[in-house]
């Protein structure tokens, strides 16, 4: 089996879609011996800053000369980034011969009770057994969805991370902030301490009474550890980080926004928790650990000339994020947007929040199943200054025509559309 065969075997389970459960994947990790029981995990949950918050421990962890798996979701660039060590994605012969590893295991898993493994389930497996055939010293895992039900719950973390609580995978998850934190809270074990970046009562709450039950310690920010954004600039944030017994001095991250000193914060505070369980940590290595970290289609500028912004904003609240960061940089500046988005998701609100900072708004569409049309994105708009091209490429081109030096053409939505059009910029 080849890379393009491994690769279309993997989306062919796209068809089995999400099937919340945990039997498929307990089944899977015994044929495969348990390879999770050879990981040291770190669990990562949240609506938003997964991705961000990962990034910034994996750079802060090498800092320190630590050798660091990761899998994230979705990708970005290619499929093999979402399963990396120190940021290398998979090697495409590394991916063809573990899927032949699993894929026997797959099909006899389609004729147990439990059915056949999903798309995600069979990456995350596949994910599990790589990182078990390697040295590392920390693997970061991030949720697909949820926490509780989700399949990289599987492992058994030293440390667990809830970015946030938000209102996203309703139809899934749930409907009210109680019901996703309940979901998100999943993720913590018995007496393996979590930390967590939720700041809404009835959230914490939620986490509070989850970690009770498991004995878990728990750190909140804001009580447990603190930040101070000092400044913006186009550099990036400087802040400092505090707990009771250290007081940092002052960090640069180059990820923008505030909600990215946020991130950096519960990322720090991970190396606290783990400089406490006698892992040999260099506080003197965390400025420069901090800087290093980047994440692609986060508030990524991808063109100077003309200045191009691509972000990933697929909810209310990274949505927010977006536009409390334009704000902060560029609310000088004429602020052109163009805009794609998913059907399952609350498409009239962030339109809504978008049109607070744009003096121009572009709809547009790609070939996604989920992806709305164009036209069906504009009739959600109250812009006078809205247009319609269904071709993303012809719309880039388009705007670039009307824009003048000082202009910002901020390009944003699903997720899967900016890793599509990112490609236009590499």
């Amino acid at each position: 089996m080849n890379y393009h065969e491994a690769l279309q075997w993997i989306h062919s389970r796209e068809k089995f879609k999400i099937k919340p459960g945990l039997k498929r994947m307990e089944w899977l990790m015994e044929k495969l011996g348990h390879p999770e029981q050879k990981l040291t995990s770190i669990h990562i949950a949240g609506t938003n800053g997964k991705g961000s918050t990962l990034t910034f421990l994996r750079n802060l962890l090498q800092e320190q000369g630590y050798t660091v798996g990761t899998f994230t979701s979705p990708y970005i660039t290619r499929f093999n980034e979402r399963i990396s060590i120190n940021g290398l994605p998979i090697d495409d012969e590394d991916l063809a011969n573990l899927v032949m590893n699993v894929r026997p295991l797959a099909d006899e898993l389609g004729d147990t009770e439990w059915g056949e493994p999903t798309e995600f389930e069979v990456i995350t497996a596949i994910a599990i057994l790589y990182f078990s055939r390697h040295p590392l010293n920390f693997v970061l895992f991030e949720t697909g969805l949820g926490g509780r039900l989700d399949s990289t719950n599987i492992i058994q973390p030293i440390l667990s991370i809830i970015t946030n609580v938000g209102l996203d995978h309703m139809a899934i998850l749930g409907h009210s902030y109680e019901q996703i934190a309940y979901e998100k809270a999943g993720i913590i074990k018995e007496n393996v301490p979590v930390i967590t970046g939720a700041e809404r009562e009835d959230v914490i709450e939620v986490i509070q009474k989850k970690a009770t039950m498991q004995d878990a310690p728990l750190n909140i920010i804001g009580e447990s550890f603190h930040y101070h954004h000092e400044t913006s600039s186009d550099h990036g944030e400087v802040f400092s980080f505090s707990t009771a017994s250290y007081q940092s001095p002052f960090y640069l991250t180059k990820m923008m926004g505030v909600h990215q000193v946020k991130n950096a914060s519960l990322a720090l505070f991970a190396m606290e928790v783990l400089k406490d369980f006698r892992y040999k940590i260099t506080r003197e290595l965390y400025g420069s650990g901090i800087e290093a970290a980047h994440w692609p289609a986060r508030f990524e500028k991808v063109s100077e000339q003309p200045l191009v912004i691509l972000d990933g904003a697929h909810n209310q609240e990274g949505t927010q994020a977006l536009i409390d960061t334009m704000k902060r940089h560029y609310l000088d500046k004429k602020i052109t947007i163009l805009y794609a988005a998913l059907r399952d998701k609350p498409v009239k609100g962030m339109v809504g929040q978008l049109e607070e900072i744009a003096d121009e708004i572009w709809f547009t569409q790609f070939d996604f199943p989920k992806a709305m049309y164009a036209e069906e994105i504009a009739r959600l708009s109250t812009s006078h200054k809205s247009h319609v091209c269904i071709n993303y490429n012809q719309a880039v081109e388009e705007i670039y025509r009307s824009m003048n030096d000082t202009d910002v053409l901020l390009i944003t939505g699903s997720l899967y559309f900016i890793s599509e059009i990112r490609k236009n910029f590499e």
